[in-house]
């Protein structure tokens, strides 16, 4: 696959008109990759059944192309990455979401589909409450995993404090942003913005000379929840992005956490309204939330049980999963699992799925597997 041909391919569908993001994610969930939509346009009908003339015949865009290659001049200039859906550096996480988005430019230095990543949300207004629970949960969390992604989404606020604290708790921070990466908003989060891209990055769907507008936001809450194993709520009021991004979390069939507050706490109605309606598991301290997602750093026993030997009847795939599994009795969180194995959650579940009713697994709270021993 000619990785250039791809990346140009898979802005320029984000430019066909009348084609949305789910249309895209449609059509590139059926085919290899981005650039082999425009390839196989005459054809496009037979490979996927239900793509209409129409949408075939919008595809012959010539606009799309120059507006790829433009953007891609830019991203070369600037150093940033662009990187398509099939991309291994795509975040597998993501990729999963009926909405992913077909491209992510992106600049930084870690990798994006780590072993674990956390979205930490909430208001725009934290209060004190709020930012000391912030810059505890980080802190606590970085003493356990140091190389945990913390991803948030630069705004003022929870966003910013969790960037903050993980900047100087010496943990990899990544903004997902709702502009194109020729920009910093707020302005005044530049000094840390900068510093993120010496431990962390700056992660966008969108190209150079989109404007921070409203709607924007609300559609970059779907990356933040999206590429992580979990989300975090800290603060937050019965309505704003910070509850977005908890729902899609769920939608998502991500792990959702919030921390209750004072029931005349105007930032902690969201909080205790998620609990209330079981959209988020209550934790009030770091400790729960990593028992919740069963990641433990305790030492790993080093019996291990030769499971491929004791089931022969395991496929192939199957035996990569159990191979995983050995090398992490404690569990392993599926998203976690996708990433190891490289393969789909949906895929994945199957197989877990099968293992279970085999003996071989067991699976535990906040969607983790172990080997049954």
């Amino acid at each position: 696959m000619n990785n250039y041909n791809d990346i140009i391919a898979a802005i320029a569908l984000t430019r066909i008109p009348g084609l949305g993001v789910t249309g895209i994610k449609h059509l590139l969930d059926n085919v290899p990759s981005a650039s082999y939509v425009f390839e196989q346009k005459e054809h496009l009908t037979e490979i996927i059944p239900d793509v209409s003339l129409r949408l075939v015949q919008a595809l012959d865009c010539l606009e799309a192309f120059k507006f790829a290659e433009a953007e891609y001049e830019f991203a070369e200039r600037h150093r940033i990455a662009c990187i398509p859906i099939h991309d291994s550096r795509y975040p597998m996480r993501l990729r999963d979401c009926p909405d992913a988005p077909s491209i992510l430019f992106y600049r930084g230095n870690v990798d994006l589909n780590a072993p674990k990543v956390i979205s930490v949300v909430g208001t725009r207004k934290a209060t004190a409450y709020g930012q000391d629970l912030c810059a505890s949960f980080i802190e606590q969390l970085s003493e356990l995993f140091p190389d945990a992604i913390i991803v948030s989404g630069l705004a003022y606020g929870t966003d910013i404090n969790a960037h903050r604290a993980a900047l100087k708790c010496g943990m990899p921070t990544i903004g997902v942003l709702a502009h194109g990466l020729d920009r910093i908003y707020p302005a005044s989060h530049r000094t840390t913005a900068k510093d993120m891209l010496e431990q962390g990055g700056l992660l966008t769907e969108y190209p150079s000379g989109t404007n921070p507008d409203r709607q924007n936001f609300v559609q970059r809450n779907r990356i933040v929840a999206g590429m992580s194993d979990a989300t975090v709520v800290i603060e937050s009021a019965l309505k704003g992005g910070a509850m977005i991004t908890a729902r899609l979390a769920n939608d998502y069939h991500h792990d959702c956490f919030t921390f209750p507050g004072r029931v005349t706490d105007k930032y902690s109605e969201g909080c205790n309204q998620l609990i209330r309606n079981n959209e988020a598991t209550l934790i009030t301290s770091t400790d729960d939330f990593l028992k919740s997602m069963d990641w433990s750093c305790g030492p790993k026993t080093v019996h291990k049980p030769k499971l491929q030997s004791l089931f022969p009847e395991l496929s192939a795939d199957e035996a990569l999963v159990v191979k995983i599994l050995e090398n992490n009795l404690e569990g392993v969180q599926i998203n976690t699992l996708s990433v190891q194995a490289n393969m789909s959650v949906h895929r994945l579940s199957a197989i877990l799925f099968s293992l279970e009713i085999k003996g071989v697994v067991k699976a535990m709270a906040g969607a983790t597997y172990r080997i049954i021993q």
